[in-house]
């Protein structure tokens, strides 16, 4: 199957419209008329994970996270950007990202936390234009829960090895969540104007902690927060391009580790 026609069946589900203006989602790496057969989908594109797809004979690796956020200016071996375009070549393997309009698009990175919580009734925090996608989310558990009780559910549910959460939390009821996967701090105005009981995201910043009134925070580590986007990634795939092998990455991207 060629290249150009994969990123096509992407975008059909997730456009590239949907991204925020400061992303770089879509082709990073590789040629529209390459012939696909494997494919490995990832969170984040590493050297490692492009071994990985060598190992495995993939033509195409899919990222959440863009390899090439920023333009580059050489491409030599300054950077683990610039490292990992060379590898690409040299291996004959294209790269291309959906970051943030996966993160907007319904049934995207937010929808899937949604449902893995087993969150009904959800909402965008923060519509967009179109009408269509959006940012964030709001929801509502299957029933009422002490705030420890939901925290051991977001530690057990996203795998989180030290999971951070609002002081003085414990006898709080919650119900109502709003939820953002990745840096979601910019929402949490919003998840304290729709009434949330907790919000939960993948970075917050210090003072957010001291700003949120009674809405709890719950801060799950970003990587943590969207590991599962590789999962998302087969799925829309494989929906539309059952022929390809689809292989998620085991490739552990997480550049921090916790004592």
């Amino acid at each position: 199957m060629k290249l150009k026609s994969i990123i096509q069946a992407i975008e059909q589900r997730v456009p590239l419209s949907y991204q925020e203006d400061y992303d770089n989602s879509g082709l990073q790496v590789g040629f529209p008329d390459a012939e696909v057969r494997s494919v490995l989908v990832c969170l984040d594109v590493t050297e490692e994970v492009l071994e990985e797809a060598a190992r495995l004979g993939c033509q195409l690796v899919v990222s959440h996270h863009p390899l090439l956020f920023h333009s580059l200016k050489q491409v030599s071996d300054a950077t683990y950007q610039q490292r990992c375009v060379v590898a690409a070549l040299n291996h004959g393997i294209a790269v291309y990202s959906s970051h943030t309009c996966l993160d907007n698009a319904p049934g995207g990175v937010n929808h899937r936390m949604a449902e893995m919580l087993g969150l009904h009734d959800t909402d965008w925090l923060e519509s967009a234009a179109d009408g269509k996608s959006g940012s964030g989310l709001i929801g509502f558990l299957p029933r009422k829960m002490e705030a420890m009780e939901f925290f051991n559910l977001l530690k057990t549910t996203f795998q989180v090895p030290d999971l951070r959460y609002s002081a003085g939390s414990e006898g709080h009821m919650v119900e109502k969540i709003a939820l953002c996967g990745g840096a979601g701090a910019f929402l949490m105005r919003k998840a304290m104007e729709k009434g949330a009981d907790c919000f939960v995201t993948g970075e917050m910043h210090y003072h957010d902690w001291f700003e949120s009134g009674p809405m709890l925070l719950a801060e799950l580590d970003h990587y943590h927060s969207e590991h599962h986007a590789a999962g998302l990634l087969r799925d829309i795939i494989h929906d539309s391009c059952p022929e390809l092998e689809l292989i998620v990455s085991q490739t552990v991207t997480d550049p921090v580790k916790h004592l």
